[in-house]
Formats: structure tokens, sequence, C-alpha cells
């Protein structure tokens, strides 16, 4: 056999075809044994710049026929490879991008809160891990044995303070959705869309709202700047891992572009390691933390604040 031809797996079995090979989608997805697309092993391979989903692709911002593209739910056929896979439904659902409508809006609001609120157990986690918190959990029920004479009520006052940090972890989260809820998020319409140079999008997969992601003007901005901010990227936890996250920044970065941007900002925090991590890797830049409020401050929270450089026209 020439020994450039390679055999390459497809769902009708093993095909030769020369210098084939099949390439995986650099995204948030990976595949798993139980993956009918799972290749084995754990490769780095090329990055594709095509966000995927079953027949559709967007190549800076737009949408195109993944199919043209020789991209298949999350597998990229090298070019001049014949993809002689069958024509069957993906176990990745497909999913599409486009503007919010007024429809949206109880789905919008669901995947919203429940993505913040998703944070509190992060937050309770990352608390217990302060050595002020293990002070605190270990001196004041020594300090209640000492005074008392009681293990039994050293155990209730450990109890009573683990139900304390739940409490205080939960607060600012519900706070931060409850603001939203009664100002830019009680009428999106009329908070991104009525507005020039705003606008928010959904990412819907069998009818249903999947993710969301909008974008406001910066009032006051570096001079010479026009900057734009990236506000409440969230995708439901059930459809995460396909590349919708990264579909809908790539969204809002070409509408930067067409508006004439200079600059997205955005803020988000230490603990929402998931966002951050798909930031840097879309290539923001640190600028900056802060501390949002002396909560934040106690249990040593940033805010980090990032920006993507858009290039000049």
């Amino acid at each position: 056999m020439d020994p450039f031809h390679r055999k390459v797996p497809t769902r009708l079995g093993w095909h030769s075809h020369p210098q084939a090979a099949l390439t995986r989608v650099t995204s948030l997805r990976t595949h798993t044994h139980d993956d009918p697309l799972y290749l084995g092993g754990d490769r780095e391979l090329p990055e594709v710049e095509s966000v995927v989903s079953e027949g559709t692709v967007f190549r800076d911002g737009h949408e195109t026929d993944g199919l043209r593209e020789g991209v298949h739910a999350g597998v990229a056929v090298s070019p001049g490879c014949q993809d002689l896979r069958p024509r069957k439904k993906s176990p990745m659902a497909p999913y599409h991008i486009r503007q919010y409508q007024d429809s949206d809006h109880k789905s919008v609001l669901d995947v919203f809160t429940k993505g913040m609120e998703e944070h509190i157990p992060t937050t309770f986690r990352h608390m217990l891990t302060l050595p002020r918190t293990l002070l605190l959990l270990l001196g004041v029920p020594l300090a209640m044995v000492l005074v008392s004479g009681s293990w039994l009520l050293a155990i209730m006052c450990i109890f009573f303070l683990f139900l304390l940090l739940q409490l205080l972890a939960r607060q600012p989260w519900k706070e931060y959705v409850a603001k939203c809820l009664h100002t830019d998020m009680a009428d999106i319409t009329k908070s991104y869309l009525n507005a020039r140079g705003s606008c928010f999008w959904v990412a819907e997969s069998s009818g249903q709202v999947v993710g969301i992601v909008g974008c406001l003007p910066v009032k006051n901005p570096p001079f010479g700047r026009k900057q734009l901010e990236l506000l409440h990227l969230s995708v439901s936890s059930q459809h995460r891992g396909q590349g919708i996250a990264k579909a809908l920044v790539r969204t809002l970065l070409q509408f930067a572009r067409d508006q004439g941007y200079s600059d997205v900002v955005l803020d988000t925090s230490t603990i929402q390691k998931g966002g951050k991590t798909l930031y840097l890797s879309m290539g923001f830049q640190r600028t900056g933390q802060y501390f949002m409020s002396m909560f934040w401050r106690l249990v040593d929270v940033p805010t980090i604040q990032l920006k993507y450089s858009l290039p000049s026209a």
C-alpha cells in the first residue's frame, strides 16, 4: 500500500484515502468514549476557525453551510477528503444564533438566572478554603467549649456557621440577578435593540433558547476609543461543550467590527473560571481588576477587566 494512504474511520467503517486525516475542532467540546465521534486519545490537533453545529458554521459572524465547509458536528475533514459518512443526525443537537425577540423573554431570563445561580456553590467552596474562614470554623466552636464546656453547643455552632456561610455565598449573586431583572433585563428590546450600536442575541436549539449574550456601548470610554461592553454571556448547562458560547462571542465581535468599535470590554470574576478561560483563549487581554464590594474583598474574589482590541479599518 502507498505509505501516503491512510485509513479513515467513518460511520460506515474504515476507508482508505490519500493523505486523509480527521482533525478535531478546538472548542469547549470534549469527546468521550460514549461519543460516536470519539477517535481515542487526546492528541493536540490543529485549530479550525469555524464554530460548528450540525450543518451550520459561523465564520466571522456569518452563517455558512457546514457541509460545503467540510465540517460536520464537531469534526472537520481535511481539504481534499471525501466525507463518506451517511447524513445522519448528529448526537450534538444543531443550533443557530439569531437576534432576540420579545417572545424569548421568559426563556432568556431563565438561562440568565440559572447561569448566575450556578456560581453560588463555587463561591461557597472558595470561602471554605480561606484561612480566615477556617479560623472562624475552628476558633468559635473551641471558644464555645471552653466557655460552656458543652461539645453539643460547639457542634451546633459549627452547623450554624456553615449555614451562615451558605447564605453569604448566595446573597451577592441573588442581588445581582435582582438588579438586572429590574434594569436592563426588564425590557431587553428597549435596552438592547432600540438603541443604536447595541444588540442582544440568543442561541436556539430545537426551538429552545439555550444561550444568550448582549452588548451595550460604553458611556465614557477612554479618549479616542469607541468601546462596546459584552454582557450576560450564558449557556444552559445541558448544552455546554458544543461551542455555543464561542459562537455567541464571535457573533458579538463581528457586530462590533461592523459598527466601527475599537474595543470590546467586559468584567468577569475569578469565580467564573470557565468564562475567563474562554475569553482569554479568544484573544481578550487582562487590563485590570477591582473589588465590586466589601464582601468580595473579604472573600478575596476580584472582578477582572478584559479587553479585545479590534483591528482598525
